[in-house]
């Protein structure tokens, strides 16, 4: 989805940040979170989105090496 928007001209960088967790949304989350059962599904969540930013980054330094057909 996210490569998709990147595709139709929305900027890389816009992506990363709505792909990624911010540190300090990961504090908040460790403070309020951290002794609750909801602190492991946290952290599978920022894990899995932290996967996702690197295929994200991948996919448009792919994209950005090919050569351009005329």
């Amino acid at each position: 989805m996210f490569y998709g928007l990147f595709l139709r001209g929305h900027s890389a960088e816009d992506l990363r940040r709505d792909i990624a967790i911010s540190k300090e949304t990961l504090q908040k989350w460790q403070l309020h979170y951290r002794n609750d059962s909801l602190w492991q599904s946290l952290q599978r969540v920022y894990e899995y989105r932290q996967q996702v930013l690197a295929i994200f980054n991948e996919m448009v330094t792919n994209e950005r090496n090919m050569p351009r057909i005329q």
